[in-house]
């Protein structure tokens, strides 16, 4: 049997945590993943500026508070994972609540359906009880993790599918 945790990130996360995100690379799909091209050295301040995040300090402009969690199978890291606390104009456009990618070398395996369940649970946890998700109309790999997490399609806008999911 696999174990599953979902860990915020901390000034703990080390070298293992450091390659996922290098492999995920910049992002795709409409998921951004700003550490991809950091040195080892500036990984510390990059989590400290996740960290700041998701308390709402030092946000940009339309930016709201998010923490990032990684999801690690057996303790090994596969996946990046983003839980916007609210929403607003630009991601209820683009983005939603939630944003994720799973490292490319484990993809395939259902990693993404477990690191969307434990995503909701944590959304829940905040008091958020209708979680809205974005993809690309072509993403079907995303379109079946989301739809296999009871989400609903509310219509494509600016190609975009708007799904909604109710905790």
């Amino acid at each position: 049997m696999m174990l599953i945790e979902l860990k915020e990130a901390s000034l703990s996360d080390g070298r293992d945590i450091f390659e996922m995100i290098l492999e995920i690379g910049p992002g795709e799909n409409g998921f951004v993943n700003n550490g991809f091209d950091l040195a080892y050295s500036e990984f510390p301040d990059f989590i400290r500026g996740r960290i700041a995040l998701s308390q709402g300090e030092n946000l940009q402009p339309n930016y709201v508070p998010q923490t990032n969690y990684w999801l690690l199978i057996d303790s090994y890291p596969v996946g990046v994972g983003k839980l916007r606390h609210s929403l607003n104009d630009q991601l209820r456009k683009s983005g939603g609540h939630i944003g994720y990618s799973i490292r490319p070398s484990v993809r395939g395996q259902g990693y993404g359906k477990i690191f969307l369940a434990e995503l909701l649970k944590k959304a829940a946890d905040l008091g958020i009880d209708k979680v809205m998700l974005t993809c690309e109309p072509n993403n079907v790999s995303s379109r079946k993790v989301i739809e296999a997490n009871k989400g609903i399609l509310s219509g494509i806008e600016d190609e975009k599918c708007n799904y909604w999911i109710s905790l």
